[in-house]
């Protein structure tokens, strides 16, 4: 019997957070790994507040050592919630991830989420600016996993984003049942493809639904800590997007800040394959 080895990459969505279990998280990628074959060998290289750098710098090499059958790579609404925020190195970042796993021969898994400015329902003007990032990096994700032919999964719409028991108590993880969820949907694909052979999760949770008071308390202490520390360099740009934001509306030229964003990622990703011709070229 051959053991599948799959490695979880990314930030806090896969390293589980919103489904506690025994002390610490277990999440989407974990329940993902019961049903994937009889024997799996499974590591969550995610980390919490993970950026691509981290993803790049950090857990590329260790995920590489592993040599994984299946790797998922989630990632990228952090760098969206830092003023360092830079769609050409987002997608050059996630351009090596994707194809050093790729190369090893590796089924790779990847996903678009919602924009944490609506999800934690912020003021339009805040929220607009946010949603534009998180748009540009999911159009780059869109676009890679198309190249290195990824199992994707179209997680940034959807009922699933506004049912009130897919979220925890801070509106930007998933509950367990969320995290269900997004199990569920990758391993769908996955038996289609013939790589999953086990049995699927279940979409219904193992444990009671928190109690309102504790989620309240959660969100109190450490969900507000989460978020103050992702947002911190962020705020002072943000006002200055929003005060743009609010000006360009005034004016009616909305539509030349998606048309500044939508060029970013087009030159983004022109960049990318700038560079794999060049070798031919030579």
């Amino acid at each position: 019997m051959r053991t599948v080895r799959f490695v979880a990459l990314g930030d806090s969505l896969s390293e589980g957070v919103g489904d506690p279990v025994g002390g610490g998280w277990r999440g989407w990628a974990a329940l993902l790994a019961d049903g994937l074959a009889e024997s799996v060998a499974f590591t969550k290289l995610a980390v919490s507040g993970a950026q691509t750098r981290d993803v790049l710098e950090r857990q590329l090499p260790v995920g590489l050592g592993l040599r994984p059958d299946v790797v998922s790579v989630v990632v990228g609404v952090n760098d969206t919630l830092r003023c360092t925020f830079d769609i050409h190195a987002v997608a050059a970042r996630l351009d090596e991830v994707y194809a050093a796993f790729t190369e090893q021969g590796a089924v790779l898994l990847t996903a678009c989420l919602p924009d944490p400015g609506t999800m934690l329902g912020l003021p339009g003007a805040l929220a607009r600016p946010l949603a534009r990032r998180q748009r540009a990096v999911n159009a780059v994700v869109h676009a890679l996993s198309e190249r290195y032919g990824a199992v994707h999964l179209h997680a940034a719409e959807g009922a699933w984003t506004t049912e009130p028991a897919m979220w925890s108590a801070d509106r930007l993880h998933p509950s367990e049942r969320g995290h269900r969820q997004l199990a569920v949907r990758f391993h769908a694909v996955l038996a289609e493809r013939g790589v999953a052979t086990g049995v699927a999760p279940s979409a219904e949770p193992e444990f009671p639904v928190p109690a309102r008071a504790a989620s309240l308390w959660w969100l109190a202490t450490a969900g507000t800590g989460w978020v103050v520390r992702r947002c911190t360099d962020l705020l002072p740009q943000l006002v200055t997007l929003a005060v743009d934001e609010m000006r360009h509306r005034a004016r009616g030229t909305s539509a030349r800040l998606d048309l500044r964003a939508a060029h970013g990622v087009s030159t983004a990703l022109a960049a990318l394959s700038g560079q794999e011709q060049r070798p031919e070229a030579a």
